[in-house]
């Protein structure tokens, strides 16, 4: 179904919601695509308006599911369904073109995690949806988590007084059934990175939204026991915040059983706080959903110890209630759709989300020199590595998985 030659973007500068409500289409019916459908279906003044894929059969299949139009062509969807908003579900190396089509075509953005492999796709995006008034966010749900929103509370508050160290650990496990199961992982070309690009990217995000800017990095990556696979299967790196205050990442896909997720804050006063950001058990199995929810795993904040039991009876509780695959995004989705009703800039901006991309590109870079990198990052030109991915870090291994 393509778009009219008579139709410009001129023609849809769409700022204000439909009369009958926000009309969303969707890029890239995959797995995670399904999640964002069934949270605009909870929103009352949302329906998913269309589906979008390459492959026009695939869109049909999809968008059968949710009473939704298909469609091979993003500016089209726009134009025909008259969208107010477009959300991005490619794979990651893949969400540029989409995106620029979507903005062109005059709806707003929303794309997956992370905004982009690259800082250049990243600054074409916020450059384009800022030169059209449109507006640009990053899928970033686990910001909505309840036990994340106490240390976020705690740190504004001045709970644990000014924050000194930052910790991020994530140790799960991917095995190889994992990265046979969809084609574009494992590669640079299809995937753009490994743990950092596809499973950190919220750890990533959490921790630059807790902590503050970054001033400097140290850091290095390897494959270790993923010799089918091209991408990092590992990443550690030492942080240094503008604040002053110090960081620590260890992310890797080698660990079985895996282990929860943890991002821990700790202040100058000795009080902790920390959040369980998603339960070991989706690793231990592989690819199955979470089935632990997340806790504030540490709470030191003086006076408030005793506190902790009650926080994670209370987040248990809530879980047993909702589907927290859906819950957050449509938490987020109603949270940009009012950032679209009101004007305002919604949480999380392409340019949040672009400062997740210069934390794993600045690891990239920083194992590639054996040096510290310095913040903010820019683009390179005239370098033909992928920012240090090619270099190495690091193997570049051969991807058996595409090739004989």
């Amino acid at each position: 179904m393509k778009p009219s030659s008579a139709s410009t973007s001129a023609d849809f500068r769409r700022k204000e919601k439909s009369v009958s409500g926000y009309r969303i289409g969707i890029a890239g019916p995959g797995k995670v695509a399904h999640l964002h459908a069934k949270a605009i279906g909870e929103i009352g003044n949302a329906v998913l308006a269309g589906v979008c894929s390459r492959s026009l059969s695939r869109a049909t299949s999809f968008a059968s599911l949710y009473g939704a139009r298909p469609y091979d062509d993003v500016g089209g969807m726009v134009r025909t369904e008259k969208l107010d908003l477009v959300i991005i579900c490619t794979p990651h190396p893949n969400h540029l073109e989409p995106a620029l089509q979507a903005l062109e075509a005059g709806a707003h953005l929303l794309v997956e995690k992370p905004l982009a492999s690259t800082l250049q796709d990243c600054d074409a995006m916020i450059g384009a949806a800022a030169k059209a008034g449109l507006k640009l966010g990053v899928v970033s749900q686990r910001r909505w988590y309840p036990p994340t929103l106490r240390v976020k509370k705690a740190i504004d508050e001045g709970k644990i007084g000014k924050p000194v160290l930052g910790t991020v650990q994530m140790l799960g496990w991917r095995d190889e059934a994992y990265y046979r199961s969809d084609p574009w992982r494992g590669s640079w070309n299809m995937e753009g990175g490994g743990v950092m690009v596809n499973q950190a990217p919220h750890q990533l995000d959490l921790l630059s939204w807790l902590m503050g800017p970054v001033e400097e990095l140290f850091g290095t990556w390897d494959n270790l026991n993923h010799p089918y696979i091209e991408v990092e299967d590992t990443a550690l790196a030492i942080v240094r915040f503008r604040s002053g205050a110090l960081g620590n990442i260890i992310l890797s896909n080698c660990q079985k059983p895996g282990i929860h997720g943890k991002i821990h804050v700790h202040g100058e006063n000795g009080a902790t706080v920390g959040v369980q950001t998603e339960g070991g058990s989706m690793f231990i199995a592989g690819m199955t959903p979470i089935s632990e929810p997340p806790v504030n795993d540490l709470w030191t904040v003086p006076g408030e110890e005793k506190m902790l039991d009650g926080f994670i009876r209370e987040d248990r509780e809530l879980f047993e209630r909702i589907d927290p695959m859906v819950h957050f995004i449509r938490l987020q989705t109603e949270e940009y759709l009012d950032a679209l009703e009101t004007g305002r800039d919604p949480l999380v901006t392409g340019k949040e989300g672009r400062k997740t991309v210069e934390l794993f590109t600045a690891v990239y870079r920083s194992a590639r020199d054996r040096v510290p990198v310095k913040f903010p990052l820019e683009p390179e030109t005239g370098r033909s590595d992928f920012d240090g991915r090619l270099s190495a870090g690091g193997t570049n291994f051969q991807n058996s998985l595409t090739t004989p």
